[in-house]
Parts: structure tokens; C-alpha cells; sequence
């Protein structure tokens, strides 16, 4: 079954205060230091902490392979097929990158394939569920509905380096140094599209020009 976003994006994200980046990025650094700990505990022979690596990223890999493949089903399984890939793989992590921005290229890159391999022309949610449904809490909540289906709408409309900028620095809460890794570019470039993503959001919700 297809599905619309399942993490809803509030507007106000979009307009992040220093304090707010510098909290991220050292909330960034932390997950790294322990993510690190527990690598080094499973290549001591502590099988147990990939159990805990497992549990940690399982919930984020399949919100993060639901927003391309749009089919729960397919998200679950993409999520699980990354899990096992990385624990095939992580004899050889070289720690070039942080654990997590490894973990997620790889989810990446099954998603990208299984679109490929489907022949699927577009990555935008399907609405018409969301749509239809009827609305809870009255006239307020119908508004606020269909606001938030036009800005789902929105983002799927953005190029797509953009898009991916934009909801792994929205959704996944990742620092721009992250962000540029997994999106293939610089820092700078990472945030100048998240710049241009966030300025075209605000074009369409506001009904104003570019």
C-alpha cells in the first residue's frame, strides 16, 4: 500500500536558529562517539552491540527508505536488507565517515536501485489516501491537512538533490557535514541547496513568487 509522508514537516523547522545548529551538530558528534564505542566493542568479539545498533538505526532506516519507495512493505524490507548488508560489511568500515552517514548510504543506495529496478519515473508521495480520509477536529484540522499535503507535494516537486538535502536535514535532524556526504558535495553546496529548497517551500505555501 502506498502512503503519504509519515513524519509531517512543520514549517517553523525550516527556520533554524543558530543555537539550534550548534546543538545539533554536538547531538551529531555524540551519536558518533558511541556508535564508535560499540563498533569497537563488536570487533572485540561483543556480538551484542550490533544487537544495540540494530535497535538504535532499525526506526530511522525505514523512515528514511519510506520516503523514496513510498510502500511500507518495501521500506521495511530495505531497512532490514541495509542492517544486513552493514553487518557484512562492517569488518571493512574504515570510519572515514561516522558509522551513521555510512549506514545511510547504504540504505540510500538500495533505495535508488529498487526505483531503478521497478523503472519508477517519479519519488513523490501518493495522496489520494490522505486526501480522502476525513478530517478530525473540524475545519481546523481539514486546513491544516491539506496544507501539509501541498507541502508534500512541494517537496517531491524539488530537484532532487534539493530534496534529499532538505529531508535529511529535516527529517533525519543531520548536521550539513553529514547531509553533504551522503547527498555528494560540499558543505557549502549541501547548504546552499537546502537554502534554494527551503525558499521554493516557502514560494508555494506562501503563494508568493520566486
Amino acid at each position: 500500500m502506498s502512503v503519504a509522508l509519515a513524519v509531517p514537516l512543520d514549517m517553523r523547522k525550516l527556520a533554524e536558529p543558530r543555537a539550534r545548529r550548534e546543538e545539533r551538530d554536538g547531538v551529531a558528534a555524540a551519536v558518533a562517539e558511541r556508535d564508535a564505542a560499540l563498533i569497537e566493542r563488536y570487533r572485540a568479539g561483543d556480538r551484542s552491540a550490533f544487537d544495540e545498533l540494530v535497535r538504535r538505526y532499525q526506526r530511522p532506516l525505514y523512515y528514511l527508505a519510506l520516503r523514496y519507495v513510498r510502500v511500507e512493505a518495501d521500506a521495511k524490507d530495505l531497512a532490514q536488507r541495509a542492517m544486513v548488508k552493514a553487518y557484512g560489511a562492517l569488518a571493512g568500515f574504515r570510519a572515514d565517515s561516522s558509522f551513521r552517514t555510512w549506514l545511510y548510504r547504504i540504505a540510500i543506495n538500495l533505495c535508488l536501485n529498487h526505483l531503478r529496478d521497478r523503472k519508477r519515473e517519479e519519488m513523490r508521495p501518493e495522496l489520494g489516501e490522505a486526501l480522502a480520509a476525513p478530517a478530525s477536529g473540524g475545519e481546523r484540522a481539514l486546513i491544516d491537512r491539506e496544507r501539509g499535503a501541498l507541502l508534500r507535494d512541494a517537496i517531491a516537486e524539488l530537484p532532487p538533490k534539493q530534496r534529499m538535502v532538505l529531508e535529511l536535514r529535516i527529517y533525519d535532524e543531520l548536521p550539513f557535514r553529514e547531509v553533504a556526504e551522503l547527498a555528494g558535495c560540499t558543505e557549502n553546496s549541501a547548504k546552499v541547496n537546502f537554502h534554494h529548497a527551503v525558499k521554493r517551500l516557502r514560494t508555494i505555501m506562501g503563494g508568493g513568487t520566486p
